[in-house]
This record gives C-alpha cells, sequence and structure tokens, in this order.
C-alpha cells in the first residue's frame, strides 16, 4: 500500500502556543493528540506532529544559511506550496502577527517554475518557507 501523505515531527517548545500559532496564523486544523505530549496538525494534507519540548528561549544569530541562485535560505527548513488564494490569505496573517523571517520575493521570474515565497518562524524558531508557484494559477 503507497501514502502520499508526509509526515514531519518537530520540537515544538511551548506545544499550547506553537498550536495555535499554527491554527491561528496558518489556519491549520488540529487532528490526534497525546495531551501536553504531542499534537498533529494538518499541514495543508500532510500530518505534522508537534512535539512537547523544552522551549527554545531565543533564536540562533548564526543560522545556517546556504547561498543559492536568489540568496541565502535557513537550512533546515520545511514548507509547503500554496494556491493563490491561501497563500496571499496565510503571507496576509503571518504579516499581521509575527512577520517575516525573509519577505516575499519572486524567483526564477519568467520561467516555468516562477514562485513567490517567503520564511517564516514558528514561535519554537523552526523556520518554514511558504511559496505559491505562477504556474498553478
Amino acid at each position: 500500500m503507497r501514502s502520499n501523505t508526509f509526515h514531519l515531527a518537530i520540537e515544538a517548545g511551548s506545544l499550547k502556543e506553537t498550536v495555535k500559532w499554527y491554527q491561528s496564523v496558518l489556519g491549520c486544523e488540529i487532528g490526534m493528540a497525546e495531551e501536553g505530549k504531542w499534537q498533529d496538525i494538518d499541514f495543508w494534507g500532510n500530518e505534522l506532529t508537534l512535539h512537547e519540548s523544552e522551549p527554545r528561549v531565543e533564536k540562533s544569530n548564526d543560522r545556517n544559511r546556504h547561498h543559492v541562485a536568489m540568496g541565502k535560505v535557513c537550512v533546515p527548513h520545511f514548507g509547503v506550496h500554496l494556491s493563490l488564494e491561501n497563500y496571499k490569505q496565510v503571507r496576509a496573517n503571518v504579516e499581521a502577527s509575527n512577520g517575516f523571517l525573509d519577505t516575499p520575493y519572486i524567483r526564477f521570474e519568467g520561467t516555468d517554475y516562477q514562485q513567490e515565497t517567503f520564511f517564516v518562524e514558528d514561535p519554537n524558531f523552526n523556520v518554514l518557507e511558504i511559496k505559491h508557484m505562477a504556474a498553478d494559477s
């Protein structure tokens, strides 16, 4: 049997605070949970499991950034490709809440791979990339 649903488990710090952020800022729905230990998040059809952990008290000033064609991106990170409508809503929510790690910009302009993308941190300083592929419009 095959599955095309991706699963990722990450440290969430304060589970209560981080789950609230994924719901209110990103608009994700919650799934199964083990009270005080972990919470599944429906990450646009994928399973993101947030694990209660010691909260990171501050983000690292020495983030590992890799130089690529469009600049320096944080590694590791994870993310999602969204429809234009969902992308615009999440972008507005992020801008109105904790703001961007790397502000929205367009990559590969004028090609079949054109995309608008931004990077954001969750409350435990996990880095996410949110993007919209122009070809999907």
